[in-house]
Parts: C-alpha cells; structure tokens; sequence
C-alpha cells in the first residue's frame, strides 16, 4: 500500500478541492443541485481517487484510478469554465483555481505517465 500523504498530486488535488467549495460558495442557489453539485463532485473525485488508488495492490489498479482522477480534474476544468461564462465565478476567483488546476494535471499526468513506463 502507497501513503497518498507523501503524493504531491494528493496534495494539490486536495488544495482544488478545498477552493472548489470555496468559489462555489457563492454560486446562485438554483444552481445547489445542478452545475455546483456536479462541479464540488468532480472536485472530491479527484483526490478520493488518488487515495483509492494507493490503497490498491497491483500497479494496474493504481494507474486506473489516477487515470480515473485525472479525468474528474479535466471534467471540473470545464465545468468551472462553464460556471465563468455563465457568470458565476469571478474573475478573482477564477485567477486562483486555474492556475492550481493546470499544476495538478501536471504534476498527476506527470505520475501516471511514470507508471505507464514502469508497467
């Protein structure tokens, strides 16, 4: 078993995550069960499947579920980018989780493709 503690993947995947519910605070309140549902749901995916991941044994199944989160933290930039045409986020606060974004889809796409060469 991994420690997910010691990925820096977790660690930024839980930073968006954390600032996702911060950003969606504000969102209209129409908005609770559909498009912030859907955003804060993508947010959690993705560390809780790195956590996942590392408590699997094979390699294979730890690659998948990276993969899997890495596909959340894609489907949340859009969703997020969507929310900012719709005029929901804010500039401001669009500035501070964009950028945190690319860097966990770098640093975790960095990961997995690490593991692929290993397999």
């Amino acid at each position: 078993m991994r420690d997910h503690t010691k990925l820096r993947a977790f660690e930024l995947a839980d930073e968006v995550a954390m600032l996702v519910y911060r950003v969606t605070a504000g969102f209209p309140k129409t908005e609770m069960f559909v498009l912030t549902s859907q955003i804060r749901r993508a947010a959690v995916s993705v560390p809780s499947n790195i956590v996942e991941g590392c408590a699997r044994d094979s390699e294979a199944d730890y690659l998948r579920f990276l993969t899997i989160a890495f596909g959340s933290l894609r489907e949340l930039r859009y969703q997020l980018h969507l929310a900012k045409r719709l005029g929901f986020l804010p500039n401001e606060e669009s500035c501070l989780i964009e950028p945190k974004i690319v860097e966990t889809e770098k640093v975790l796409n960095g990961l997995i493709r690490a593991l692929r060469d290993d397999l």
